[in-house]
């Protein structure tokens, strides 16, 4: 087992994992940014190593500083949290280079899940039903119009080495395609580097729909059941749960051996999530991520299974602690997302927070960085908190979410709590009735509601 840790990250997820740390009698180490030098993280651990002004760039994505401070520290393993490294195969090879574990899966995996176009041929072998669309890279728009044309109108453009909505467009008619592929390309260019696009088929209402998997060196892997992720804006998750109210118990089954089957066909290592796009009883393999996320905790919520944990147990060369057999599914589990913005235009909202009263009582868990004082960096992500909520049914499980919000104070900047108030009373959350699409929507419908109210 590891005696000394780094994590490699900032926030609520590198206080989640030195946490998690402190409870397996593991040392920690937290790199940070000077932005950064006061955050919880930073005081929670038992090291702590600077290594860079705010910018990412400059920091976290800052391989060098992050090796040297490995070294500097005797650290035996490298978490790489979410997002900056995590999925980064370089840095994950850079580290097994110079003498230490990165907690996640093998370079090969990550290289191979990061090219969307490579994924998708990956997970076809494997036997993943894909959404109907080019068989790789499309060089061209003219060659891409002729795949647009077979699949039908509309279309979906988007980059090959995309993530977050960047390099994504949607061409409705012949007409506009051309035009809506180059500024996809553009747009992926700008993000990462690289202006590579492939199409598929638009679906018009499917839900987003993810597996958790885990697996260890010696081939064992099992699934963690699905999370709903459908509830997005601009494609980022506002609203997770687990399992999902649209899936049958038949479907809930097929999707997850499907998971756990591919898993175990490529030798995975550690956490993943297997992503899906759900329509009219279907499933359409969409990318799979190959680090921990976000909403992770609806599923530790759920399943009593500390992901983190064993994401590092796996990472020490232990097996599995839990068979398929031995996983079971409690109850019913909602995230929110809790953004520093406003909750109607979300322009960030960043600055120091006055008074922070995290909910309590039965079933709610908070997983944030926040405390009275803390300045709110306008340099990251505005995510500050996730409020999690876990009860024996959807509907106990949506009250307790209402009252956990509302008893909420995060006083000196916006948050989008007001937003998750709003989603949570309207009558399509609450029987389930939504898709991708619904939340902009429903904000787009509100915003002509005010429109008419102010003339």
């Amino acid at each position: 087992m590891f005696n000394k840790i780094l994590i490699a990250n900032r926030g609520e997820i590198a206080l989640r994992i030195v946490r998690c740390c402190k409870e397996m009698g593991i040392e920690t180490v937290v790199v940070h940014s000077t932005a950064d030098a006061n955050g919880m993280a930073v005081r929670m651990a038992d090291e702590s190593v600077c290594i860079g002004p705010a910018p990412g760039r400059l920091s976290y994505l800052n391989i060098p500083a992050i090796l040297s401070a490995a070294a500097l520290t005797n650290a035996d393993a490298i978490h790489p949290g979410i997002g900056f490294l995590a999925e980064n195969e370089e840095f994950c090879r850079m580290v097994g280079e110079h003498g230490h574990t990165f907690i996640g899966p093998a370079p090969e995996h990550i290289a191979k899940m990061g090219d969307k176009a490579v994924a998708k041929d990956t997970m076809k072998a494997l036997g993943l039903p894909l959404i109907p669309g080019s068989p790789g890279i499309v060089k061209n728009a003219d060659d891409g119009l002729k795949i647009a044309k077979e699949c039908g109108f509309p279309v979906l453009i988007k980059a090959v080495a995309g993530g977050g909505g960047k390099g994504m467009k949607v061409a409705r008619s012949e007409g506009e395609f051309k035009s809506c592929f180059s500024m996809a390309s553009a747009e992926a260019k700008a993000a990462f580097g690289n202006g590579d696009v492939y199409i598929e088929k638009y679906l018009s209402h499917p839900r987003h729909i993810e597996v958790q998997v885990i697996g260890d060196m010696y081939g064992n892997a099992v699934h963690l059941g699905e999370r709903d992720c459908s509830i997005q804006r601009n494609h980022q998750k506002v609203v997770e749960e687990c399992p999902s109210p649209a899936l049958t118990a038949a479907q809930r089954k097929e999707v997850g051996e499907l998971a756990a089957s591919c898993v175990r066909k490529m030798k995975y290592l550690g956490v993943g999530t297997m992503e899906f796009l759900f329509e009219d009883g279907k499933f359409y393999f969409l990318e799979m991520n190959t680090r921990l996320q976000v909403e992770h905790p609806i599923t530790e919520m759920v399943t009593g299974i500390d992901l983190v944990r064993e994401q590092i147990l796996v990472a020490a060369g232990k097996k599995l602690s839990f068979r398929q057999e031995d996983v079971k599914f409690n109850g019913h589990s909602i995230e929110c997302r809790i953004n520093a913005e406003h909750p109607e235009t979300f322009i960030p909202s960043p600055g120091k927070v006055h008074r922070f009263h995290a909910p309590g009582g039965l079933g709610v868990r908070v997983d944030s960085a926040l405390y009275d004082g803390y300045a709110v960096p306008p340099t990251y992500d505005s995510l500050v908190a996730k409020i999690v909520v876990h009860a024996a049914s959807r509907e106990e499980a949506m009250m307790r979410m209402e009252r956990a919000l509302e008893e909420t104070v995060i006083e000196g900047i916006n948050t989008n709590i007001p937003l998750h108030l709003r989603i949570l009373q309207e009558p399509d959350f609450r029987t389930g009735q939504y898709n991708i699409h619904w939340l902009e929507k429903f904000l787009s419908g509100n915003k002509e509601e005010q429109k008419k109210a102010a003339s």
